[in-house]
Parts: structure tokens; C-alpha cells; sequence
């Protein structure tokens, strides 16, 4: 977790905040790669708007000193002749037309960019996330980044390139108008440079403070939408409303949002109550410019269009310096904020070790030499020493308490783990030396807790293989084996009916019903030799799981299996049987070689048959 917001440092770094900046290159870069003729849109319609306002100023002055030489000529002739004033107004006319064009095409602009800026984003941030290894998924912290990332980085690029605009938009009109005011008083120039400057420190000292406090509280905002999660979701509400806890997660959910919103009030009130103090000095400026332009006028130094001109340049000005000090300021937000998209889209992947995917001695099938593996994090191995080998054809069982390893020996297996020593070799070829994705196409996995899809049947079977993902012939063969064919039949649309409650239509299966669609998959890989059945059938009674893995046993023959169970009845099917404790192996042997050594096994056994009787 990150620290708190008051062991932080809170003093002004100009060092820091100017370092800050290196992630807005990155920011147009991907604005640009996104759509780059919207971005040259953006661009020319910027400098027009910076153009415009100050010719419209300019062409201000010139009308009104054009009706002040009406007037006198008027006076001194008796002939009115307004036609010079009606041009000047006609121009004025088209400029404010152009300023106000130039500003909906901007804005037209950023709804566009807003839509797809958030969605390239969002695809980036789910690219990086399939590139991961398991481990950073099971990392508090790795979250901590994701939920940083998803919450608001996705529109920061967008805000951050909008202010880069806005501030070159400023800095072109400030230019035009100091061009101008510079012809009344280098000094007017000064001051309208400096008056905004207070402001600009007191609104970036704050954006650092409120960027430190949502780093901060990422668990916090996380916990949150955790209990969402839980209060709102169908997998969740049975047991919120059989154990009645949803008023106690309801009031921690309330106890989470009055810490959050007590944090941001205060830090709004410290906020705002500085930037009027510091505004202040603002206002007190422009009046003093004000007065003093007045005067200069009244002491006929300057026209009365001269004066009109001035004022409105200053005060145009004095809004374009604020805007361009407040652009600085969001941007140093914004960078603030896209460090933490850049931050996780720069975790390290790890490198690709292995090209290989053939063994030299298949024969050996699978071989565990004194491996040993302790999750990150953790002091106490999950695997100590493990040592066996599994021969093409032959089952083996996993036996054991649950955490005693069992499932962690599998994700080591599917090289989702890389082992803290020890090896792991496969048809004689250390997994180091594999390519990934041909040793995942040797491999079925179905996991306790596999995922309940809210796809059609056919793709809830279909994921197994994804090379065959919308393969119909595939997705029947494969439900054939895995017993759920005779069930599938009987829905409304087949292989075709929704599943799942998120979508219309969407239909619920029983506990029992999803398993035989889990088990489908494991069938969709055909080339898979190696196929994992961890505890899939937990929801079954005792006589359908042993059903079901006679008719496993009979069809993977011919591939090494591996069956993760707690029922002894299935467990006595396989070829070998070890039994796990505490991340070592205790046992290992036939079920026939167990029995009559009489160990755990054999105890574990026994009382379970007990039971049944």
C-alpha cells in the first residue's frame, strides 16, 4: 500500500513538478496514433481560436473610433456618413463567427476523441493484462495498479493532449494581445504575465495533494467496489440473503464512501478557500490596470476606442493567462494520473524462455525432480522436494487436505509457476525450454473453480480450443465425451441457448449440468495428451463423479491424466496415487500398494468407507 497522504513530503518541488511532464509526449503520441487527422483538426482549429479573439479586440477599437469620427464629422458637416463603421462591424461580425466555429469544431473534435481515446485505452490495458503471468493477478498490489489504471487513465490522455491545445491556444493569444498592449505600457504587459501566477501555485500545490490521496486509498476505492460486486451479483446473493449480511456489507460500504468523501471535503475546502485568497490578488490587478487605463484616457493620452480596446485586451488577457496557468496546472495533474497507466503498462513481462516444441524422449512422459516452489509473498513452501514421474497411458491421483498442494502442482505443470528449484521436464525437455503455447495445446486443465461463461453452450465449450472456438462438429464430439450432450439436447435452442443470467434469455444450469459442460472442454483439445481434472466434479454425488471417471478413464488411455479428487472411490481408478501433506509427498503408490502399507492413505481410505456404510 502506498503511504499516507500526510507522511508525504507537502513541500512545492519544482524539480518534481517539471519531471512530471515526461509522460505528455507519450500522451500526444497516442493521441495521434489514435486518429491522426482528427489531430491536425484539432491542432489548426486551436491556433485559429488563439488568432481570432485578439482581432476581434482589434477591430473593436477600430469601430468605436470609427463612430467617435462619425459623430465629430457629423457634427461638423451635418452629413451622416456611417459606411466605414458598418464594414468594421461587418468584420467584427465574420471574426466572432470564426471564434465561435473554431470552438464547436473543438469541441466536436473531443467528443470523438473522448470515444475512441477511451476505448484504445481500455484495449491497451486488456492487451498488457493477457501478457501477465498468473502471479501478478494474485498480487494486491498488481490490483492496486490495474483499478489505478481502469478508474482514470482512460480519459486522461485525452484531457491532457486537449490541455496541451488549450495551452498553446493561450499562449497565441496572450502573444496577440501583448503585441497590442505592449503599445500602451511594457508595464501592463508585466503585470498581466504576473497576476495570475499565485493562483497557478496554489491549484498545482492542491493537484499533487489530491493525486497523492488517490494513490493512497486505492484498496479502499477497491473494497468498494468489491462489495458492489458482492451485494449486486447473482453468484454472490444466495448467501447475502441466507446469511443476512447484506445490511453489515451495506454499512461497511457506507463506512468506506464517508472515509473517502470526509478525505475529498476537506482537501476541496483547503482547495477552494486558497484559490479565492490567491484569486483575489487576480481581481485586484485587472482593477488597477483598470483605473489606470481610465485615467490615461480621461487625461486624453489615448482614444476612447484606444481605452476600449486596452481594457478588453486586458481582461481577455488576464482570462488567457489564468487559462494557460490552469492548462499547466491540469497537466501536471493529468501526467500525475497517467503515471499510473504508464506504470502498469510497463510491468515487466517476462521474457519468452523456451522455442521448443517437441521432446527428444516422449517416452518419458512427465517428470518432477525435488521441486519446490513458495508462492510470492509467502515464507512457507507450497511444494517441498516433490519427486515423481508420470509414463504416457498411466493416471495419476492427487490426494490430500486442501492446501496441502495438490493445485499448485498443477499450475507448475501448465507452467503457470515457475518452480523456486527443482525442475520440471516433459517427453525429456525441461518446461524452461518449451514455447508456451505449444505446451498449453498439450494440455486440458479443468480447475475446480473453472469459469461459468455468459456465452452460448457451444462456446462455453468451445473456449477449451479456442483454434475451434465456433467449430459446431467440434463442440458436439467433444460434449459426447464430456456427458453433457443428453442435457444440451434438451434446451430451447441447443448448442445456441444463452447461458448464464447477465443477458436475455440467459438460462441457469445446475451445479452438476456446468461441470459435464467444464469436463466438454477438456474433450475440445484433441491433440491435448495431457488432461487435468481438478476436483470438476464436486458438486456430483458420489455415484455420478464415479460414472463419469470410468467413462474419463476409458477414452484417455492412450494420455497421461491427472485426477485431483477427494472421493477415494475415484481415486482407487488411477494407475499411481500420491498423497500430499503439508506440500510434500507423504505417499505414493497403487491404491493396492497404499492398502496394504497401511498409512495415511490406507486410514483416509477406511473412514471414508465408513461413511457410506
Amino acid at each position: 500500500m502506498s503511504e499516507s497522504p500526510s507522511s508525504h513530503e507537502t513541500t512545492y518541488s519544482w524539480q518534481r513538478f517539471f519531471s512530471v511532464f515526461r509522460y505528455s509526449r507519450r500522451a500526444i503520441q497516442l493521441v495521434w496514433t489514435t486518429n491522426s487527422p482528427l489531430t491536425v483538426a484539432l491542432a489548426a482549429l486551436t491556433l485559429l481560436a488563439g488568432v481570432l479573439p485578439a482581432a476581434v479586440a482589434y477591430v473593436g477599437q477600430l469601430i468605436v473610433d470609427g463612430v467617435v469620427e462619425a459623430i465629430r464629422e457629423t457634427e461638423r458637416t451635418g452629413a451622416l456618413d456611417p459606411q466605414s463603421v458598418w464594414l468594421f462591424v461587418g468584420m467584427e461580425a465574420l471574426l466572432v463567427a470564426g471564434v465561435t466555429g473554431a470552438q464547436r469544431g473543438i469541441s466536436l473534435i473531443q467528443s470523438l476523441f473522448r470515444v475512441q481515446l477511451g476505448h484504445r485505452v481500455n484495449v491497451l490495458i486488456l492487451e498488457k493484462a493477457i501478457t501477465l503471468q498468473l502471479k501478478n493477478f494474485e498480487d494486491p498490489e498488481f490490483y492496486d495498479k490495474l483499478s489505478r489504471a481502469r478508474r482514470e487513465a482512460s480519459t486522461r490522455p485525452l484531457s491532457l493532449v486537449t490541455r496541451t491545445f488549450g495551452l498553446l491556444q493561450n499562449l497565441i493569444s496572450l502573444a496577440s494581445y501583448g503585441t497590442l498592449l505592449f503599445q500602451f505600457s511594457p508595464l501592463a504587459v508585466l503585470i498581466l504575465a504576473l497576476c495570475g501566477l499565485p493562483s497557478f501555485i496554489g491549484e498545482t500545490k492542491f493537484s499533487g495533494d489530491a493525486f497523492r490521496l488517490f494513490r493512497w486509498r486505492s484498496p479502499d476505492s477497491r473494497m468498494q467496489m468489491y462489495l458492489e460486486t458482492v451485494l449486486a451479483r447473482e453468484d454472490s446473493v444466495k448467501e447475502v440473503k441466507l446469511f443476512q449480511i447484506g445490511p453489515l456489507l451495506l454499512q461497511r460500504y457506507r463506512d468506506i464512501f464517508n472515509k473517502l468523501y470526509t478525505e475529498d471535503r476537506n482537501l476541496a475546502i483547503r482547495r477552494d478557500a486558497w484559490g479565492y485568497v490567491l484569486g483575489l490578488i487576480g481581481t485586484a490587478a485587472f482593477y488597477g490596470a483598470y483605473a489606470w487605463i481610465v485615467y490615461v484616457t480621461i487625461s486624453r493620452q489615448i482614444s476612447l476606442g484606444e481605452m476600449t480596446m486596452y481594457l478588453l485586451l486586458f481582461k481577455q488577457g488576464q482570462s488567457a493567462v489564468s487559462a494557460l496557468l490552469t492548462a499547466i496546472g491540469g497537466m501536471y495533474e493529468d501526467n500525475l494520473y497517467l503515471s499510473n497507466l504508464y506504470e502498469y503498462l510497463e510491468q515487466e513481462i517476462p521474457a519468452v524462455l523456451g522455442n521448443c516444441s517437441t521432446g527428444p524422449q516422449p517416452e518419458k512422459g512427465i517428470c518432477f525432480e525435488n521441486v519446490t516452489f513458495t508462492y510470492p509473498g509467502s515464507e512457507t513452501p507450497a511444494l517441498l522436494n516433490v519427486s515423481f514421474q508420470l509414463l504416457p497411458g498411466e493416471s495419476l491421483a492427487l490426494v490430500g487436505e486442501n492446501g496441502s498442494g495438490k493445485t499448485t502442482l498443477v499450475k507448475l505443470l501448465a507452467r503457470l509457476y515457475e518452480p523456486s528449484s527443482g525442475s520440471i521436464a516433459l517427453d525429456g525437455m525441461d518446461l524452461k525450454n518449451w514455447n508456451s503455447d505449444a505446451l498449453h495445446r498439450r494440455i486440458g486443465v479443468i480447475f475446480q473453480d473453472f469459469n461459468r461463461y455468459q456465452f452460448p453452450v457451444g462456446e462455453n465449450v468451445g473456449v477449451g480450443d479456442v483454434s475451434h472456438f465456433n467449430d459446431e462438429a467440434r463442440w458436439k464430439e467433444a460434449s459426447a465425451k464430456g456427458l453433457a450432450e443428453s442435457f444440451i439436447q434438451t434446451l430451447p435452442e441447443g448448442y445456441q441457448t444463452q447461458l448464464g443470467g447477465w443477458f436475455l434469455g440467459g438460462r441457469e444450469l445446475s451445479g452438476g449440468q456446468w461441470q459435464k459442460i467444464a469436463l466438454s472442454r477438456a474433450f475440445m483439445r484433441q491433440e491435448a495428451d495431457i488432461l487435468v481434472l481438478d476436483e470438476p466434479t464436486a458438486a456430483m454425488d458420489a455415484g455420478a463423479e464415479a460414472q463419469i471417471f470410468e467413462h474419463f478413464r476409458k477414452l484417455t488411455q492412450d494420455r497421461m491424466t491427472i485426477l485431483i479428487s477427494h472421493r477415494f472411490s475415484t481415486v482407487r481408478m488411477a494407475s499411481k496415487i500420491l498423497v500430499f501433506h503439508e506440500g510434500k509427498i507423504l505417499e505414493q503408490g497403487t491404491h493396492k500398494e497404499l492398502m496394504t502399507s497401511k498409512g495415511q492413505y490406507a486410514r483416509l481410505f477406511l473412514a471414508q468407507a465408513a461413511g457410506y456404510r
